[in-house]
This record gives structure tokens, sequence and C-alpha cells, in this order.
């Protein structure tokens, strides 16, 4: 006679599971489906992205080196969000087969240009750069230099820096120096009061 009282037991702990499963599954695909829909967002987003960055790189690489073609490939462009990106550049007067080809001062100024080339498509409200100018010759720096000024407008920059170029385009310049012993002192120099005092128009 039990075993009725043990089936209504049995019977309702398996309706109880039944509709448990039933919950886990439902919830499996709705799970699946939502990560379906973001995996296509975030694919048409980077795609997006990726083609106007590559434009930016293109324009950007020209003006820093004063010619030349550079562009980004993707490795696997079935599978954008896993793929890895070639650096695709030729300099003027040039033929470069690989990275490793470009002296140290170009890899810098293509790093430079890749780097503006984001910040044209995602501009930051404020950038620090630590002596990201240093492996390039003078020419270069004063290229550098000139077109981080055109970015000014959108971003507000603080550069770390021992070059002339780069100090020249500079609105303010703090400089820190030790005038006694274990003593350090900051200084502070406005391009726009020397301009005004020696009589030169800064822009």
């Amino acid at each position: 006679m039990s075993a009725i009282e043990e089936y209504k037991e049995v019977s309702k702990r398996y309706e109880f599971m039944s509709a448990q499963v039933n919950d886990v599954e439902k919830s499996k695909k709705e799970i699946e489906r939502l990560i379906t829909d973001l995996t296509k967002q975030m694919k048409e987003s980077f795609i997006e992205s990726f083609e106007e960055i590559n434009k930016n790189f293109t324009y950007t690489f020209k003006e820093l080196f004063g010619g030349g073609t550079a562009s980004l490939a993707l490795d696997d462009p079935e599978n954008v969000l896993t793929c890895g990106i070639d650096i695709i550049v030729h300099p003027p007067g040039k033929i470069v087969v690989h990275l490793d080809a470009l002296s140290g001062g170009e890899k810098a100024l293509v790093a430079i240009a890749l780097y503006f080339a984001i910040m044209k498509v995602r501009p930051a409200p404020f950038c620090v750069m630590d002596e990201i100018e240093a492996a390039l010759d003078d020419v270069n720096v004063y290229r550098f230099a000139g077109y981080l000024r055109r970015l000014t407008d959108n971003t507000q920059f603080i550069l770390i820096t021992h070059r002339r170029g780069t100090m020249e385009e500079a609105d303010v310049l703090y400089g820190v120096t030790m005038q006694e012993e274990g003593v350090s002192k900051l200084l502070e120099l406005r391009s726009s009061e020397v301009a005004e005092k020696l009589g030169i128009d800064s822009k």
C-alpha cells in the first residue's frame, strides 16, 4: 500500500524537476540567442570601426611620412573577432616586405600614425604620452608635433618629452629642477606669455 504514497511523492518530485529542466533549457536557448545577437553586433561594430581606422591610418601615415602608402588587413575576414591584424606600410622611396625592415624611428612613426588614426575614430578627452617621439629624428618630431596640435580641439594632451620640436608646439611647459640638493622645484612657462613679451605671434 505504501507504493501509492511513494508514487505520489516521486511523481511530484519528477514534475518539479521536469519544470526546472524546462526552465534551464529555455534559459539556455535565450542565452544562446543573446550571444548570437551580441556577436553579430560586435562584428558589425568592429568592421565599421576597422574600416574607419584603416581609412584614417592611410591619410595619417601619408601626412606623417610625407607620402607612401599604408593599410590594415585582417588575417581571416571570416572570423573578424578572433583573427590577427596585419599592418602593411610602404614609406616613400622604400620597398618594405615586413615591418622589421623599418628603422626604429620609422616603426615609432608607424605606431604613432596608427594611434592617431584610432584617436580620430574614438577621441579621448585626456591623453598622456611618455616620450612617444623619442626615436624620431628632428624633421619627424616637427611633423609629429604639428599633427598633434591639430588634435587638440577634442583632446587635452600631456606630453613628457625632451624634444625641442614638441616643446615648441606646447601651450604650457612644466619643468622640474633641483637648485638645492634634494629639493625639487616646479617651473611653469606659458608660450602665449613668452610670445607676448617677445612680440611674437604665437599662432
